[in-house]
């Protein structure tokens, strides 16, 4: 077997790493300089950097309140998310009549988007008296059934003996679940974490159809609001895009590894 040099793919992989980060590399620039984003030819170097922008957007606009509204939300979606999808992803490893037409049913939801069920939202929404709360925002995504099935397929790799011996000792099917069950599965949590979190915090229709104070706005609608009001604000627009990226790019790389294992865990069995 031949031992080819690995530097090449190094090589290539930091290539494409660093085309694909000069997005984020061209809006943080422009956050710190404010400059004009169509000015030919463009400067590769921060001309003048300075914080204001940052510190406009913040003051602006009630930036306090909007972060705080999608921290709210994002954590009531990530908990619900949890505990449903974990649930439904152990009840589903279980044999019971149905089982197929059930999963048949899941894998047909999946593909009707969420705007064809907005209407019945709304109204399950207002006749439980959930406009304009943080409930309201986090109702409609406290499960998702790519989550049920990543749980799903990390509980089936879990060798079943555990399940038995557990039962042998006469542990509740509750207890089983989280806390055999999940503290295994970490790549499976991770996921469903960061995939919770994600949708949550840069969810824009929702919000928008049933938040009508301005207190109660979420950071993408706070985006909007900062549009509508200011004029000639480039620099602080971008600052507002880099406070409202930042959190969720965190969040993905602090557990980018796990993320990556429970999205591939029903590749592997054992």
């Amino acid at each position: 077997m031949h031992n080819y040099p690995r530097w090449p793919i190094h090589a290539a992989l930091i290539l494409v790493s660093l085309v694909m980060l000069v997005p984020f590399y061209w809006v943080f620039k422009t956050s710190i300089t404010g400059e004009n984003i169509f000015v030919y030819p463009p400067s590769l170097i921060p001309v003048d950097p300075q914080p204001f922008f940052y510190v406009d957007a913040w003051y602006a606009i009630p930036f306090p309140y909007f972060f705080m509204n999608s921290v709210i939300v994002a954590v009531m979606v990530i908990a619900a998310n949890l505990v449903i999808n974990a649930a439904a992803g152990f009840a589903l490893t279980k044999e019971f009549a149905g089982k197929r037409w059930i999963v048949l049913l899941f894998l047909a939801c999946m593909m009707i988007p969420f705007h064809a069920t907005i209407v019945p939202a709304y109204l399950v929404t207002s006749h439980l008296g959930l406009l304009n709360t943080h409930l309201g925002l986090a109702l409609p995504a406290f499960s998702h059934i790519i989550c049920i099935f990543l749980f799903k397929a990390s509980f089936d790799a879990i060798p079943p003996s555990l399940i038995q011996a557990a039962k042998i000792d006469g542990v509740p099917e509750w207890q089983i679940m989280f806390r055999i069950l999940l503290p295994l599965a970490r790549p499976a949590v991770a996921a469903n974490v960061i995939l919770s979190f994600i949708w949550s915090w840069n969810d824009f229709l929702w919000p928008l159809i049933i938040i009508r104070d301005v207190e109660m706005q979420t950071l993408p609608l706070g985006l909007s609001t900062f549009l509508a009001y200011f004029e000639d604000t480039t620099g602080s627009l971008y600052a507002f895009c880099v406070m409202v990226l930042a959190p969720g790019l965190l969040v993905f790389l602090l557990a980018q590894r796990q993320f990556i294992e429970g999205l591939t865990s029903g590749a592997r069995k054992g």
